[in-house]
């Protein structure tokens, strides 16, 4: 890897290209290396449980399997509609859906003044495709973290950022947690996600027909590389891609980390986590302020502490 690709990646992995991400993300290096880099033990899944029990140690419901279909507004007060429909009035309405997707599917266009269609409409990310896997035997020499770069860096970001084409060369991230946390994987067995970047949707791309194709593509790499015998070890793995977040997760045009982080899109310039449009209406997540990333992301529901009214407002 050399100097310049070392010195990157930080903003790739947030969905930045290097060659036009504000340098303001090379922060992010410094961060890591002055503070160090936290793992939450037992995996993310562990910090949705906290959550959970934080709204619900005060008073709170998490429903799920209740998808909310739009935000019904009255005035300037927001609520919501979910499925099976019914409707909930509500004094405030946090939106942890992506932003895009909150404004552009969940909002009438009555409701938007600032973030409309066409501002909403920024440019999104480029997202990657994720190949998780469980494999076994266990093994020892393998990091939690390792970056394995292809033949191309300037020309292989062109492809995904500027001409959205599906390259045949890819560069990987492979994330290994067991390396830090076994109880991630029955004994005897690793957990793994290999992430490759790719274009978002509006490259146009076919996944139900590439994917398959490309994931073994993948494989392939892994087993000439980090992981020999992988295709005889692996006992259980998914495939996720662009469009599975788009299906799945309401990520607009499958841009798992919302809008590309380039100094308009960063930070404040990013759409508010009190909306512009909308009173009482919040937002939180990758698509907002301060940003993607799962710091970003905690980040900004630890804003609402500031920006959102308390209880007693509305007594």
């Amino acid at each position: 890897m050399n100097g310049f690709a070392r010195f990157s990646v930080s903003s790739l992995l947030i969905g930045g290209n290097p060659f036009q991400t504000t340098a303001i993300y090379c922060l992010i290096a410094f961060l890591e290396q002055h503070y160090g880099v936290h793992f939450a033990m037992g995996g993310t899944g562990r910090l949705v449980d906290g959550l959970v029990g934080l709204i619900e140690g005060q008073g709170g419901e998490v429903r799920c399997g209740a998808e909310v279909e739009s935000i019904v507004v009255e005035g300037d007060w927001p609520g919501a509609s979910g499925s099976p429909r019914r409707v909930y009035s509500a004094d405030i309405v946090v939106s942890n859906a992506d932003s895009a997707w909150t404004y552009r599917r969940l909002l009438p266009p009555s409701a938007r003044r600032r973030w409309t269609d066409r501002k909403s409409n920024a440019r999104a990310i480029p997202w990657g495709v994720r190949l998780v896997f469980r494999r076994e035997p266990a093994i020892s020499d393998v990091k939690h973290h390792t970056i394995l770069m292809g033949p191309r860096y300037r020309e292989l970001l062109a492809d995904i950022f500027k001409r959205k084409t599906l390259a045949s060369d890819f560069s990987l991230y492979l994330h290994r947690p067991t390396a830090t946390d076994p109880s991630l994987a029955p004994s005897g067995c690793d957990a793994f996600y290999a992430l490759s970047p790719v274009p978002n949707l509006e490259g146009g791309q076919d996944w139900s027909e590439l994917g398959e194709a490309y994931r073994q593509s993948i494989a392939r790499t892994l087993e000439a590389t980090l992981l020999p015998g992988l295709g005889q070890a692996i006992v259980t793995s998914k495939f996720v891609t662009p469009q599975s977040f788009q299906d799945r997760l309401c990520s607009f045009r499958g841009a798992g980390f919302g809008l590309e982080p380039v100094l308009t899109q960063s930070a404040w310039f990013r759409p508010h986590n009190r909306s512009e449009d909308v009173g009482n209406l919040f937002l939180v997540g990758a698509g907002t302020h301060p940003g993607a990333g799962l710091p970003g992301v905690l980040s900004s529901a630890r804003i609402l502490d500031k920006v959102a009214p308390d209880a007693q407002a509305f007594a």
